[in-house]
């Protein structure tokens, strides 16, 4: 690993453009790692352009740097595109993958059964956060960490740690995320952008997904749902779903948590947490799916109420 830290940081020495691109549906790890390593490439000098399939989120949209996300790739060559965070190589977008990139193509992930589709892969599930990589690749190279570039390190890793709720919030997160503070980061101010200002849809929306939950597996599992109707009776959007899931992963008992999300009338968007005990990744590899041990999705096609009856199934024979 440390080899290939080493050549990632000769990568960057050796060369002027990059490419940077994270999954669809881009959450805090993914907003926040791709931001951070855009910055830290701006400051030495790099010629950089970040691309996303999706917009970043209302959320995030304090960042440094997301303001110059571009929803497409220009007409141009890059000595280096980075993927951060995507598990899987065509979680990029068609766009990406499509994308006659011409140079060196690193893969940055934590995700437990990521994909090596990189020139080099820097994988290590052991790390909190994409942003960690991230990290360490700055430190390695012997940059001077500044204060955007560490405000967008810190937001990755609280969020992809939950606020250092999760099993995955050990001791080189909050060290890490110490750094960070000690770089001009407010801790105050970050939570109160995340937690403390959400839209009042946002509760709309959750006051009827609330409605929905189901415990099952003798109350060792539980799930929300939201349907397309959701959505057009609060003007809510997918993007305000963030967070849904830990709600019934939160009852006494529940090791498991799944939250369905309705994309279309045959389509949904299945997501797993556990609470530790439960490895949900192979709930997810069984729908085609892939994630981590405690956090993991994928995309299911058939109607709602089939759905759910296999994805229960699949839990029910593991519990």
């Amino acid at each position: 690993m440390t080899e290939t830290i080493q050549n990632i940081v000769d990568e960057i020495r050796a060369n002027g453009s990059f490419l940077l691109t994270t999954h669809e549906s881009p959450d805090g790890d993914a907003v926040g790692s791709s931001l951070a390593l855009a910055s830290f490439l701006r400051r030495i000098g790099k010629q950089v352009c970040v691309h996303f399939r999706d917009p970043v989120p209302e959320l995030f949209a304090f960042l440094p740097g997301s303001d110059t996300v571009n929803p497409h790739i220009p007409e141009q060559d890059f000595n280096v595109s980075f993927v951060l965070d995507v598990g899987e190589f065509r979680r990029a977008g068609d766009e990406f993958c499509s994308f006659r990139r011409g140079g060196t193509l690193i893969n940055l992930d934590h995700h437990l059964s990521c994909e090596c589709f990189g020139s080099h892969n820097l994988i290590d599930s052991g790390a909190a956060a994409t942003g960690i990589l991230v990290y360490r690749i700055i430190t390695a190279f012997g940059y001077a960490m500044d204060r955007d570039t560490a405000l967008c390190l810190y937001t990755a890793i609280i969020s992809d740690t939950g606020s250092f709720r999760y099993s995955n919030a050990n001791r080189e997160a909050f060290t890490v995320a110490g750094e960070m503070i000690e770089q001009g980061v407010n801790a105050w101010s970050v939570a109160e952008r995340l937690y403390e200002s959400q839209p009042q849809k946002r509760l709309e929306l959750l006051t009827r997904a609330l409605a929905t939950l189901e415990v099952i597996c003798g109350g060792r599992a539980a799930s929300l749902t939201v349907t397309s109707d959701m959505y057009d009776a609060t003007g809510a959007n997918a993007e305000l779903t963030d967070g849904f899931v830990n709600y019934p992963r939160s009852i006494r008992g529940v090791e498991v948590a799944i939250f369905f999300r309705q994309l279309d009338e045959c389509t949904c968007k299945v997501g797993f947490r556990s609470k530790g005990a439960v490895n949900v990744a192979g709930f997810a590899a069984a729908l085609g799916g892939g994630g981590h041990h405690n956090a993991a999705g994928c995309t299911v096609s058939g109607g709602l109420e089939e759905i759910k009856s296999r994805v229960y199934d699949i839990v029910n024979a593991s519990l």
